[in-house]
């Protein structure tokens, strides 16, 4: 279940981030001081979502086939994907 929530998360801040995207590009007229929160809360969100699709590339490299040829999933340690 708590990938679960991991994905709704993403998927919470990757919609976040594509209405940041599109403020920013579509209101020419909005005060710089807001332009630059969005911009910085934009830069914290797209780290995010790059981190969380760095652990799901490193989680789906970790399926191993084992010797009788089936797919085993190994965990990967939490300490790991703060790496």
């Amino acid at each position: 279940m708590a990938s679960g929530k991991k994905a709704q998360g993403f998927e919470k801040e990757l919609a976040r981030l594509e209405e940041i995207v599109e403020t920013l590009e579509a209101d020419q007229e909005l005060e710089l001081e807001k332009a630059l929160a969005l911009f910085e809360e934009g830069v914290k969100l797209a780290e995010s979502c790059g981190k969380r699709l760095d652990q799901a590339e490193r989680k789906i490299s970790l399926l191993l086939k084992d010797r009788g040829g089936a797919l085993v999933e190994t965990e990967l340690d939490p300490e790991d994907e703060e790496a």
